[in-house]
């Protein structure tokens, strides 16, 4: 098809606005999918997606409109899966941002439509949800006017429910969205490479269908997601942006230094529909013969070995996890099984990091990075339901900076890492640039909590009723349990978003738990000095509720060095010895007693204490006081 007649574009909105919505009436519209095939969340094909309500990878979908060819592509709106977002945006020429009639623009609205004037994309600015009796369309388009200066009649006011006005987003996207762009910066095309504006159509050497001859001299696309498939291997989801890629070509991945096989190419209907070639400008998929997931990489881009291009395209800027936890397998029989799961999910997953760890309690696991907490959550449920693996999961934490004496630097993911404080000269903590948006009466609730986390706000800035608070806080302060109080605090109605922005050197500490005198390394945390004390004494008395009694005492203790800080004791089983003793003869009963107290002391010398995966995950326990 003529690129004259191809649309490339993507929706990016909160969390809950309506994104997948309104991408199922532009499919039941467009006739893509068949109204008894419809379901609602259609591109929410994974079962975790449609469980929890929300996106979680991007989804690529080929509609036919008008004689036009629309590729969509659905994004996510949680803040753990944004890296999805800027690799969608690399994909397409515009973007639709809905914005929810009843709730305005929330904090990913505006961080989406950041990422997307970077990229220099249209966008088309959408209001979603306006039947509902909730909605207030007036004061929201006053909003998205002051946030983008666009005209309130480029507003397009739509029901995805019911499908009102889905036909004028579908038009709009047509007239307004470009036609897709040519890398015309690329050595490879030369001087007169691309669409040149400067230069006649005769000096452009166009092709009769509109394309530059030049181009079919190399071919680039660029993978912006994929997956494995147990009987197909991996598969590449792509945007041509130079040349072709037929069926059975052989690709070249310029980044890796790979070769493969195009078994397949085609596009997705939203199920795969097979093509002969995927032709420039067009967003498709490859099927090929790579059986090993590090032979592929979101962001590389895929030439042909025939003729291969020189230079790559930018691909992405790598996104580096600052959430570690260690993952166990319960049975260390399954520790292989978890190491090949988790290299399946790092394939699509290009924020995943991982590195095998060992501890003395939990035995052979992996070390893995992310990017937040529910980017965890996620993982650790993909891992147990569709890998079958049953798991133990440590504490998160984030990665630290330590300066050593001697003045090298090394960088260390969980507490258990951090060498002798004899050695270290400074230890630097990751800090975020957080933008919260709240109603107006509630400034004061969350100004105290962001001083409870030790942050510092630096501004606030008002949007009629709302206000935006701008802050910076320690990220290991947030990993926990911030977002569930700030929506407390807030009664649901704040939105909240964060980027790392640099290390600060501050007084930290490492505190070590004890267990029957025991030092467990998986439970070590690093914190703040002045903290130290009451994490201590909130950790042992969690502790107590978790770890089983022993027929013995057991001493819980959290301590900095050889300073213990807090204690508390779990009281051993007494079985009374005494109970067939039909006299009161004291010295029997003393005699009983000193025999069990000699009996436990021994059980204790040789005693082990069996602790459960809960004791584990103690710090993401609310307290409930």
């Amino acid at each position: 098809m003529n690129t004259d007649k191809i649309r490339n574009f993507c929706i990016i909105a909160h969390i809950d606005h309506g994104k997948s919505t309104l991408a199922d009436r532009m499919m039941e519209i467009t006739g893509t999918v068949e109204k008894r095939e419809m379901k609602s969340q259609l591109l929410d094909s994974m079962e975790l997606e449609r469980e929890k309500g929300i996106t979680i990878k991007l989804a690529p979908v080929q509609m036919n409109y008008k004689g036009y060819e629309l590729n969509l592509i659905d994004t996510p709106g949680h803040v753990d899966f944004s890296y999805e977002v800027s690799r969608s945006l690399q994909a397409v020429e515009s973007a639709i941002l809905v914005v929810d009639a009843t709730q305005g623009i929330q904090a990913q609205t505006l961080a989406n439509v950041y990422l997307a004037i970077e990229q220099d994309l249209t966008i088309i600015p959408v209001i979603n949800k306006v039947d509902l009796p909730a909605a207030n369309v007036e004061k929201v388009t006053n909003e998205i006017v002051n946030l983008l200066g666009c005209d309130p009649s480029e507003i397009i006011p739509v029901s995805a429910k019911t499908g009102l006005n889905v036909e004028k987003v579908l038009d709009a996207i047509i007239e307004k969205g470009p036609k897709p762009k040519r890398d015309t910066k690329s050595p490879d095309l030369g001087h007169s490479g691309g669409y040149d504006r400067g230069l006649a159509p005769s000096a452009r050497n166009d092709g009769p269908d509109g394309r530059v001859s030049q181009a079919e001299d190399f071919t680039r696309a660029l993978i912006f997601d994929s997956y494995f498939d147990d009987y197909r291997g991996v598969v590449l989801y792509v945007r041509v942006v130079n040349g072709k890629i037929d069926k059975n070509a052989n690709i070249h991945m310029m980044e890796n230094n790979t070769n493969g096989i195009a078994l397949e190419v085609g596009v997705l209907k939203p199920k795969m529909s097979p093509k002969n070639a995927l032709n420039e400008g067009e967003v498709g998929y490859i099927v090929t013969n790579l059986k090993t997931t590090r032979e592929a990489k979101v962001g590389d881009t895929v030439t042909l070995q025939k003729n291969p291009a020189k230079t790559p395209l930018p691909g992405y800027k790598n996104v580096l996890p600052f959430v570690y936890a260690g993952f166990f397998p319960v049975s260390n029989d399954q520790y292989k099984d978890l190491k090949e799961a988790v290299e399946k999910l790092a394939l699509s997953d290009s924020a995943l990091r991982y590195e095998p760890e060992n501890s003395p309690v939990l035995g052979f696991g992996l070390r893995i990075g992310f990017l937040g907490l529910l980017h965890m959550d996620i993982i650790k449920e993909r891992l147990e339901r569709e890998f079958d693996l049953d798991l133990v999961v440590t504490n998160p934490s984030t990665n630290y900076e330590v300066v050593l004496n001697n003045g090298e630097e090394i960088e260390i993911k969980s507490a258990s890492d951090l060498p002798d404080m004899s050695e270290v000269l400074e230890i630097r903590e990751p800090w975020v640039k957080g933008e919260i948006i709240l109603p107006v009466s509630m400034i004061g609730n969350v100004l105290n909590l962001i001083v409870e986390k030790r942050g510092l706000h630096n501004n606030i800035s008002y949007m009629e009723d709302r206000a935006v608070i701008d802050f910076e806080a320690p990220m290991a302060n947030l990993l926990t349990d911030f977002y569930d109080q700030l929506k407390s605090l807030t009664s649901g109605y704040a939105s909240f978003n964060y980027e790392i922005s640099d290390y600060k050197t501050e007084d930290l500490c490492r505190v070590d738990f004890l267990v029957g005198g025991n030092k467990i390394d998986a439970l070590a945390i690093m914190c703040h000095k002045s903290e130290a004390d009451a994490i201590g004494r909130d950790i042992t008395k969690k502790l107590k509720q978790v770890i089983p009694r022993q027929n013995y005492e057991v001493a819980l203790q959290a301590a900095i060095g050889a300073r213990i800080i807090a204690r508390e004791t779990i009281g051993a089983y007494r079985k009374d010895v005494t109970v067939k003793i039909h006299t009161g003869d004291r010295d029997r009963k003393a005699k009983l007693l000193e025999k069990q107290k000699r009996g436990k002391a021994r059980m204790k010398r040789f005693g082990k204490i069996d602790i459960p995966s809960e004791a584990f995950t103690v710090m993401l326990k609310r307290d409930d006081g």
